[in-house]
C-alpha cells in the first residue's frame, strides 16, 4: 500500500498542513547527479532517490510546522517530480544509502595477472612520482 500522496495543488497541500503534527515524516523524490565532471556516466548510481522529512519545529513568524529549513511549499518546491509522499516511495532507495561496491578486495587466495601494459603503466606512475632530490624540504613552509 503505498500511503497518501500529495500533489502541488492548493487542496493537498492545505490537506497535508492538517495531516501534519510533531515528528511526521513525509517523503519527496530527489534527482541525484550520476555523471563524472567530464560528463560519462556512472554506471551504477541511480537517477531518483527519496529523502525523509521530519517536522520538528514551528516557524516562529508564519506558525506553520516546518523540517529543518523548509515549510509545506519548500517541500512541493524541492521535489523533482512535484510530490510529497505519506511513505516511501516503492523501488527507490534512501538518499544517504551507499552505493553499491564495485570494487574492493578480492579474497585471500586471488592471483591477479598483470600484463606488459599495466607493468609499463605503474612504473611511469613511480617515475613521474615525487622526486627526493626535487621535492621541497620538510618542514619547508613554500609549496
Amino acid at each position: 500500500m503505498p500511503g497518501k500522496i500529495w500533489k502541488p495543488t492548493r487542496r493537498d497541500m492545505n490537506d497535508l498542513k492538517r495531516h501534519i503534527r510533531k515528528g511526521t515524516v513525509v517523503y519527496t523524490v530527489r534527482q541525484c547527479v550520476n555523471t563524472f565532471p567530464n560528463g560519462l556516466p556512472i554506471p551504477y548510481r541511480d537517477k531518483h532517490y527519496y529523502a525523509a522529512h521530519e517536522f520538528t519545529w514551528r516557524s516562529p513568524i508564519t506558525g506553520s510546522w516546518m523540517t529543518s529549513h523548509m515549510s509545506v511549499e519548500a517541500l512541493f518546491a524541492e521535489s523533482v517530480d512535484g510530490l510529497v509522499y505519506e511513505r516511501p516511495p516503492a523501488g527507490m532507495k534512501e538518499i544517504g544509502t551507499p552505493a553499491p561496491q564495485v570494487s574492493g578486495p578480492l579474497g585471500d587466495g586471488y592471483e591477479g595477472v598483470l600484463d606488459e601494459a599495466e607493468i609499463g603503466g605503474l612504473w611511469k606512475q613511480v617515475r613521474d612520482g615525487s622526486n627526493p632530490r626535487t621535492r621541497r624540504a620538510p618542514g619547508s613552509w613554500r609549496v
